[in-house]
C-alpha cells in the first residue's frame, strides 16, 4: 500500500526535476521546484504513516508543515525577482538572463 504512495511521489519528483533541468522560463522552474517539494512532502506524510511500535511517528506531519512554509516563502521571494527582472529586461528566459552583467 505505501509503495503507491513512494512510486506516485517518485514520479512528481522526476516530472520537478525534469522540468527545472530542461526548462528555460523562470517561471515553469519555480513550479517544477514546487513539484519536487510535493513530491517530497507525499514522502514524509507516506513514511509516518507506517506504524513504528506502539505509536505512529508525528515528524513526517511536522517536516511537511515546514516545507509548505518554506515554499510559500520560496514563491513570494521568486515571485517578486521574476517580476523585478521582468521590468528591467522584459523577459523570463533563463539563456537571457545574465545576473553578473550589468
Amino acid at each position: 500500500m505505501i509503495s503507491y504512495y513512494l512510486l506516485f511521489a517518485a514520479a512528481l519528483f522526476s516530472i520537478g526535476a525534469y522540468g527545472v533541468l530542461a526548462r528555460r522560463n523562470v517561471l515553469i522552474i519555480l513550479m517544477s521546484l514546487e513539484l519536487m517539494l510535493n513530491g517530497v512532502n507525499i514522502v514524509f506524510v507516506a513514511l509516518s504513516l507506517v506504524p513504528h511500535g506502539v505509536q505512529m511517528a508525528p515528524g513526517g506531519h511536522v517536516f511537511v508543515l515546514m516545507v509548505m512554509a518554506v515554499a510559500a516563502a520560496e514563491v513570494a521571494v521568486g515571485l517578486a525577482i521574476v517580476i523585478a527582472l521582468f521590468r528591467t529586461r522584459q523577459t523570463v528566459d533563463i539563456n537571457d538572463l545574465q545576473m553578473m552583467s550589468g
